[in-house]
């Protein structure tokens, strides 16, 4: 069932029950349930369940006035992402199609082609959790948090989550216009985004202008991130610098073993997390070996749009007193996801442990809460690394990223008392 991963946002028939539906009311029988699950897996409680949803198919079916609207692969998907949706466990357990399956695969190993942007299902909207960097989402201008209310020009409200995706999905060259609304101003934005191939390039890092610390930049766990940032914390030491401010913020999670491994980095000994499993058992996972940046003070940035693995490896920081967190309240998922694979290619991922701090807090549904609340106006885009290497002193005193401008303002009193 594949690898174990943190529970993460999605980016952007199988007939569930196989019968055929001959007329309203039809009994469906434990034989005819049976071309899904063997016959012994199936409760007697289920079966009135299954008839239910056959009465509902065939209505549909013979009933509904627009016939074109009536897409079977559609209403099974559609009808998926509803039993998952009635567990409660919104923006982590859920129905991916396999269009959804197949990007998020791309995004675990770090290249895919569309608009670069981390989707959730929340409070009945399609909500853009973060950007990824240098995307074409981020080039556009999308921020965490807003609400895509339109795909090219149709009002998706109220669509599966599954169908907006396929909409806003497509190859490199093509394009897209997503209509978003953003929550705190209501004021709306038209964008017309180009899809491309993306090579995540998840750590980067900088020295920042007049300084002797290093921004260091995490934008996502994919395969290979632990021992990308393991070459660049060797590259930090190598230069001696002072401290580094750890860039978390948009990032939307991913492999749980990587977020083991990037908070190992910097951890000595203790835990990392801890899981708890169904029945309420509570199993801890330990720090690994050899972390090669101990004892370097370090400070952590962290927003809204900070999810998942991500905020593993903030909790394990911020709980192990290793970095203090700046910036707002990260997103708050919190449990790791198990893939169930679905005949058709599609497949369900479902919440199976529940991931606590190393003390014990939860963040699901919570979030991290930062040691420094320092927010950003909406129409600030923060400074990454990418970017800062390009400028003068000048240029990032006179930026509106406060929380990074903090966060070196903090560094530098900690590299200070540390100071021989």
């Amino acid at each position: 069932m594949g690898k174990k991963r943190a529970s993460f946002p999605r980016i952007i028939g199988l007939l569930f029950f196989s019968v055929a539906i001959l007329t309203l009311g039809v009994v469906l029988d434990r034989y005819a349930l049976s071309a899904f699950v063997p016959l012994e897996k199936i409760p007697e409680k289920a079966v009135e369940d299954f008839r239910l949803i056959a009465q509902g198919w065939n209505t549909i079916e013979q009933y509904y006035v627009d016939r074109s609207a009536i897409k079977p692969r559609e209403m099974t998907y559609g009808a998926l992402s509803g039993m998952v949706d009635s567990l409660g466990d919104t923006g982590h357990s859920t129905f991916l199609s396999p269009e959804m399956l197949k990007a998020e695969r791309e995004f675990a190993k770090g290249k895919f082609q569309g608009i670069g942007a981390e989707v959730q299902m929340k409070d009945g909207h399609v909500v853009i959790v973060a950007p990824m960097d240098d995307s074409p989402a981020q080039k556009a201008g999308l921020k965490p948090g807003e609400i895509i209310i339109k795909v090219n020009g149709d009002d998706i409200t109220g669509l599966p989550l599954p169908q907006v995706v396929k909409r806003i999905s497509g190859p490199a060259g093509t394009s897209v216009t997503l209509t978003v609304l953003n929550p705190k101003t209501n004021q709306s934005k038209v964008h017309k985004i180009k899809r491309e191939s993306i090579t995540i390039r998840n750590v980067t890092w900088s020295q920042v202008p007049g300084t002797s610390f290093a921004d260091l930049r995490i934008a996502g766990f994919s395969e290979g991130v632990t021992d990308s940032l393991t070459k660049a914390l060797q590259e930090i030491k190598q230069k001696s610098l002072d401290g580094i401010v750890l860039d978390l913020r948009n990032n939307p999670g991913g492999l749980l073993d990587e977020a083991i491994g990037a908070a190992s980095q910097f951890l000595k000994s203790g835990n990392v997390l801890l899981e708890k499993n169904a029945k309420g058992a509570i199993a801890p996972i330990k720090v690994e070996s050899h972390g090669v940046a101990l004892d370097i003070p370090l400070v952590v940035l962290i927003n809204g749009g900070t999810a998942s693995a991500a905020e593993i490896v903030a909790g394990a920081l911020q709980d192990h007193k290793r970095a203090k967190l700046i910036g707002e309240t990260t997103f708050g998922t919190g449990t790791v996801l198990q893939e169930f694979p679905l005949s058709d290619g599609s497949a369900l991922l479902l919440a199976v442990e529940e991931w606590l701090t190393p003390d014990g807090h939860t963040i699901w549904h919570k979030g991290i809460t930062p040691n420094f609340e320092v927010a950003l106006s909406s129409d600030t885009t923060p400074v990454f690394p990418a970017s800062e290497a390009h400028m003068s002193v000048d240029q990032l005193k006179a930026s509106d990223d406060k929380q990074l401008l903090k966060a070196l303002s903090l560094l530098a009193s900690v590299s200070t008392s540390h100071s021989p």
